[in-house]
C-alpha cells in the first residue's frame, strides 16, 4: 500500500514537471505580438503604341502651293467688266471701284440704312490722306484744329474752360457759357482731375503761368495756332462751345478721320 502511494506520488510529479515543460516551450515559441508581412510587388506602366502619322511628300505639298499661286494670279489678271453691274449681287473684282459725288453717296447711304435697318443717326465719316511734305527733308507735324460746320449735326455743347486773372473777363466768361472760369486757381484743380473740359481757352497774359498745364493738356493747352488764345472771349467761346475737332493720327502722321455729317442729314 506504500509502495502504491509513492509510486502516485513519483508519476504526479513526473506528469507535473512534464507539463511545465511544455508550456514553457510553446511560450516561447509562440510570438507575443501578431506580426504581418508586406510584398511590395512592382508595378508596371504600359503605354499604348501609336500608328506613326502619314508623311507627306514635300514636292506634293509644293506642288499646291504653287497651284494656290497661279490661281491667285489668274484671278488678278482678270480684266474689269464694263459698265457698271446690272444685278445687285455680283463680284466685286470684276468691277472697278464706283467713285460718286457726295451728294450721291449720300443717297446711297440713306438707301442702304433703309435696307439693313440701322441707326438713321449714325455718323458719316470723311477719310483723307494729307501730304505732309513741306520740302526736303522736311514735314508738317500732327496737328490738331477745331472747325465750325454751318449746319451742326450735333447738339450737346462743349465744355470750355477760360484761364484769365481778370475778374471782370472772368464775368463775361460766365455769362456766354464758360463752363469754369478762373485764374491760377484752376491748375491744381486740372492737375487733380477735379475739373475737366473739352476745350481750354486763355487770354495772354496768363500764358506764362500756365506751363505746369502742358504734359496734362498737350495737345488742348491753349495755342495760337488753334484760335485758343485771345481777348475777345465771347468769340472764342461761340467757336469753342460749338466747334468740331479735327486731328492727324499722330502714328500715321498723314491720315485723318473725322465725322462731317449723320445718314438721316439732308
Amino acid at each position: 500500500m506504500v509502495n502504491i502511494n509513492i509510486l502516485h506520488v513519483f508519476f504526479s510529479q513526473v506528469l507535473i514537471h512534464h507539463q511545465k515543460h511544455s508550456l514553457s516551450k510553446m511560450a516561447y515559441q509562440t510570438p507575443l505580438y501578431p506580426c504581418s508581412v508586406c510584398v511590395h510587388v512592382p508595378s508596371r506602366h504600359f503605354a499604348a503604341a501609336t500608328k506613326p502619322g502619314k508623311k507627306t511628300k514635300k514636292g506634293v505639298k509644293d506642288k499646291a502651293s504653287d497651284e494656290k499661286k497661279d490661281e491667285i494670279e489668274k484671278i488678278k489678271s482678270y480684266s474689269f467688266m464694263e459698265g457698271e453691274p446690272e444685278d445687285d449681287v455680283y463680284l466685286k473684282r470684276l468691277y472697278p471701284r464706283q467713285i460718286y459725288e457726295v451728294e450721291k453717296a449720300f443717297q446711297l447711304l440713306k438707301k442702304f440704312q433703309a435696307l439693313d435697318f440701322t441707326n438713321p443717326k449714325q455718323g458719316v465719316y470723311l477719310d483723307l490722306t494729307l501730304d505732309m511734305a513741306l520740302g526736303k527733308k522736311k514735314k508738317v507735324e500732327p496737328f490738331a484744329s477745331v472747325l465750325r460746320f454751318p449746319y451742326p449735326f450735333v447738339s450737346e455743347i462743349n465744355k470750355v474752360a477760360v484761364f484769365t486773372g481778370n475778374a471782370s473777363e472772368i464775368k463775361i466768361a460766365e455769362e456766354n457759357g464758360a463752363a469754369f472760369a478762373g485764374g491760377t486757381n484752376l491748375i491744381q484743380k486740372i492737375l487733380d482731375d477735379e475739373i475737366q473740359s473739352d476745350f481750354y481757352v486763355a487770354v495772354p497774359e496768363i500764358m506764362p503761368e500756365l506751363n505746369p498745364l502742358k504734359k496734362k493738356l498737350k495737345k488742348r493747352f491753349p495755342k495760337l495756332t488753334r484760335n485758343s488764345i485771345g481777348r475777345d472771349i465771347p468769340k472764342m467761346l461761340e467757336l469753342f462751345k460749338t466747334g468740331h475737332e479735327i486731328k492727324v493720327d499722330e502714328e500715321r502722321e498723314n491720315f485723318l478721320k473725322t465725322k462731317i455729317a449723320t445718314v438721316s442729314y439732308s
